[in-house]
């Protein structure tokens, strides 16, 4: 969606990484790595972007380093636009297993549009601190997500006992589980 709003998938790719990290400043070869781009498109859109006032520039150590501004006009509005353009169910589930290690991943709630306890039942072992302020802080939803970790032991053994709780998350079939690495349904 973003790439026919913007046509450069280069600019695509940096509003992203700038809008997302606000707090963060970036070199040019840090991003070439990152953005996985060739150098010179990199150099022309941040030039671009560095124009329109979006991002700042300054130089230290011989190297020249972009920040996001915060004041530009449409700030707000555009990291909007692309938390919605990058807010579907694939990057979200990305995003949460780069958190740690996930066994299992089950979407409900808000986003399969249903009433339910939790919008989201992650299995394993992930810093809980850092998927609360991925949820509060990147996701555009209308109301906070409800969401409950499991360690592994944990959800083999109510598996095992049938916890009803569990059990109408893995049989409704609106939910979707996302990341199954235990092997069954």
């Amino acid at each position: 969606m973003l790439k026919r709003l913007f046509t450069s998938t280069t600019r695509v790719k940096l509003l992203t990484i700038f809008l997302l990290n606000p707090e963060q400043e970036f070199f040019i070869r840090e991003l070439t790595r990152e953005l996985n781009e060739q150098i010179n498109s990199i150099r022309r859109e941040l030039d671009n972007l560095r124009r329109l006032g979006l991002l700042r520039a300054r130089e230290k150590n011989r190297k020249k380093y972009y920040t996001v501004n915060k004041n530009f006009l449409l700030f707000n509005e555009l990291k909007a636009i692309v938390v919605k353009g990058i807010s579907n169910k694939d990057e979200i589930t990305k995003r949460i297993a780069a958190l740690g290690t996930v066994d299992v991943l089950i979407f409900s709630g808000i986003f399969v549009n249903r009433d339910s306890l939790i919008d989201l039942l992650i299995v394993g072992e992930i810093d809980k601190e850092k998927l609360e302020d991925y949820l509060n802080n990147e996701l555009d939803t209308s109301r906070p997500i409800k969401f409950s970790i499991m360690t592994r032991d944990d959800y083999l053994y109510r598996r095992k006992c049938y916890d009803k709780f569990l059990m109408e998350l893995l049989q409704s079939p609106e939910n979707l589980i996302t990341i199954n690495n235990l092997g069954e349904k």
